[in-house]
């Protein structure tokens, strides 16, 4: 990729921002994944819903073509056109109450250029920082990838196998908690980016999808994946102290994700698997000491 040397002034660039968790937004999640609960005032937060703060507050007039903000302003203008969320670390410290004044803190930690299979491409790493009244809650560190225009490969006619994926799983003694298949429909997509007040376009906007970015269907939020697996560790009773995750590969809308747990050797992974048992998302989960 071109013009790297020009991206350096972009390291270290800080952004503040301020919100208030809210009870609306919370009864919002809690409806989107198919829980009733209702929040007052100094009720605590489930953790790993914190992607309720600090949606996108950008001018409607500063928005690109893709429903981001224009790059250039806190995130560099990297002269690539399609943006993907790659993956995550995060720590969580404490939980954040209902009501609570916080303080995100985002600094640009990493900007790498790569050529892939695809073509050029440049990671961008952003580590976020949110403190409650308290002192700090969660500790975030996002990739994002920039990528050439190119064409995605279209949805498998095969039948879903996720049953083959688990039973590997079960038969080599790894399998932890009984699997989960959910399917992501529109309505949920819309949901979840509206809760985020997420524009990216790919996400709603099927025409823009298929004829701008070559994507076959409406892609499901990668953000969306990473909280249906987090959501999974928490019915499960598994509390999480770090979460590492990787997106490796779209899932699309209307299509059955399963999600399933393994232990390995470097500890417990929740994976999301496609309709074809390809690996999408996994995450790296680390648990309190009991």
């Amino acid at each position: 990729m071109r013009d790297v040397e020009s991206l350096k002034p972009w390291l270290g660039r800080r952004q503040d921002q301020h919100d208030d968790v809210s009870s609306v937004l919370a009864t919002r999640m809690a409806a989107l994944l198919d829980r009733s609960a209702m929040f007052r005032a100094g009720d605590a937060l489930p953790m790993h819903w914190y992607p309720i703060l600090f949606g996108e507050t950008a001018p409607q007039s500063s928005l690109a073509q893709d429903g981001h903000p224009e790059k250039g302003d806190f995130l560099p203008p990297i002269p690539l056109p399609k943006r993907m969320f790659a993956g995550k670390r995060v720590e969580f410290i404490a939980p954040l109450r209902i009501g609570e004044r916080v303080r995100k803190t985002s600094v640009i930690h990493a900007i790498t250029p790569k050529t892939g299979r695809s073509g050029p491409m440049c990671f961008v790493t952003v580590r976020h920082e949110i403190v409650g009244e308290t002192g700090l809650a969660v500790v975030e560190e996002q990739d994002i990838v920039y990528k050439a225009a190119s064409r995605t490969a279209a949805h498998s006619s095969r039948a879903p196998h996720h049953r083959d994926v688990h039973a590997d799983a079960r038969q080599k003694g790894k399998l932890l908690g009984r699997p989960r298949i959910i399917t992501p429909d529109a309505m949920m997509l819309f949901r979840y980016s509206a809760i985020t007040f997420n524009a990216h376009r790919i996400h709603y906007d099927l025409e823009y999808a298929r004829n701008q970015e070559d994507y076959p269907a409406l892609v499901v939020n990668g953000g969306l994946t990473l909280l249906l697996i987090w959501q999974y560790a928490a019915d499960n009773d598994w509390m999480m102290t770090h979460s590492a995750s990787r997106n490796l590969r779209p899932l699309y809308v209307d299509q059955p994700l399963a999600l399933h747990a393994e232990q390995r050797k470097e500890g417990k992974v929740i994976v999301a698997t496609d309709p074809d048992g390809n690996t999408a998302v996994e995450a790296a989960i680390t648990e309190r000491d009991a």
